[in-house]
């Protein structure tokens, strides 16, 4: 295993990427704070990404609208636009493709590269910012980090914000990274902290001064060895993960929180998830529900899918679904919801499971959508659907996106 002795990765990760996003599109916002909310009038709610003027006063991703209010009286409340964001996130990686290859788009906000022999890392840095700023805008802000591998890179990234640059240099491990607390690194959640708590694990320095195999122990995996040999400067990457599910959340307005009120907004979220099982070539096996409620316990359930990715089967199982929330929550009222498929296969693997002499439906439902999606393709929004018209808000699975890049169709 190769121990680097410069930095060979860079780990690029934007600044309050939404709100920046939002001051960038409207010079009226211009050096005053914003905050995103999930939809005009939202009150009970939460700031779900802040600028970094809003976070001067403390207001930050998770805060309450009302607390924001208070925290920062000259606070703008934005609703989210996620087709903005897409349009800004795609004009930045082309910028950055002018200074250095993009190696992997880790999120919306969050990009990593390889920086090659003769790359220094602080002015390929500058470029990379100069590029931005003359390509999108000078809202938009990023912090730079640059170390060994691209974990170490993306804890660097967000040593030096906002708008910063850290470089890790392999001989000066672990001295910049001692005063962080677990918490600050990717992939430690609550679960795996607690763990390493219970074996005896409660720091950065414990972690570095700790066998391999006792962390593989510890984690269960081959991840615990891995994850100290990232964190001591080795060139160790993250493995190459498989999609699990595809699916959409929606928090509902205050005047769509019934379960009737919300049904209409569940057919929209399970055609949009539907939709995206066919542009990646899924079938799905199972179809999920959730309902968070104010006055009651949370709900969920699911149901077996047979084999599909067409809308009518898919909101021929969401109605199951429906009604067994109806029996349950009737009379609940509902503050978010969501649907998610898993259990793929292939949609060229598709075998044919009704008994013989019984006619299978779906290759005629596989063409009417394929007729569908045209359409809608074509005219760059929904005008054939099953799905009803559009919720209230504008936006229906189309959301803010943490883990994934939302394609444009999704707009539609």
């Amino acid at each position: 295993m190769r121990h680097p002795t410069k930095p060979k990765r860079l780990y690029i990760d934007f600044d309050g990427f939404f709100a920046s996003c939002e001051e960038q599109a409207d010079p009226a916002l211009h050096g005053r704070p914003v905050g995103v909310i999930p939809f005009a009038g939202a009150r009970n709610s939460c700031v779900i990404a802040a600028n970094a003027a809003a976070k001067e006063f403390g207001v930050k991703t998770g805060t309450p609208i009302a607390e924001a209010g208070r925290l920062c009286p000259r606070i703008t409340l934005s609703p989210q636009r996620p087709d903005l964001y897409v349009r800004i996130h795609h004009r930045i990686v082309a910028s950055v493709f002018s200074v250095l290859p993009v190696d992997v788009v880790c999120s919306i906000d969050e990009l990593a590269a390889v920086l090659g022999e003769r790359d220094r890392p602080e002015e390929v840095a500058g470029r990379i910012k100069h590029s931005i700023r003359t390509a999108v805008g000078e809202r938009i802000t990023c912090s730079i980090g640059c170390a060994p591998n691209r974990w170490l890179a993306k804890i660097a990234a967000g040593l030096d914000k906002p708008d910063g640059l850290k470089v890790l240099l392999p001989g000066d491990l672990p001295g910049p990274l001692l005063h962080l607390g677990l918490d600050a690194l990717p992939g430690v959640g609550e679960r795996m902290r607690a763990r390493l708590k219970r074996g005896g694990i409660a720091t950065l320095e414990d972690i570095w001064k700790a066998d391999p195999g006792r962390l593989t122990s510890l984690w269960g995996n081959v991840t615990g060895a891995r994850f100290w040999y990232a964190l001591h400067g080795y060139a160790v990457e993250p493995p190459m993960t498989k999609r699990g599910s595809i699916g959409h959340g929606r928090v509902l307005p205050p005047g769509e929180r019934s379960v009737k009120a919300a049904r209409p907004m569940a057919r929209q979220l399970v055609v949009k998830a539907a939709r995206r099982l066919r542009r990646e070539g899924f079938l799905a096996r199972r179809l999920g529900l959730s309902a968070e409620c104010l006055d009651a316990p949370a709900w969920t359930a699911s149901t077996i899918v047979a084999r599909a990715n067409d809308d009518l089967t898919c909101l021929g199982a969401l109605s199951e679904l429906w009604a067994a929330l109806a029996r349950a929550r009737g009379r609940a009222a509902l503050f978010r919801i969501a649907v998610s498929f898993d259990r793929f296969i292939p949609s060229d693997e598709m075998q044919l499971e009704l008994p013989l002499g019984e006619p299978d439906e779906r290759p005629r439902l596989m063409r009417l959508n394929a007729a569908v999606d045209s359409i809608n393709s074509r005219y760059a929004r929904t005008l054939v659907g099953y799905g009803g018209c559009a919720p209230p808000g504008g936006y229906a699975g189309a959301k803010i996106a943490y883990g994934r890049i939302p394609r444009l169709e999704d707009f539609q």
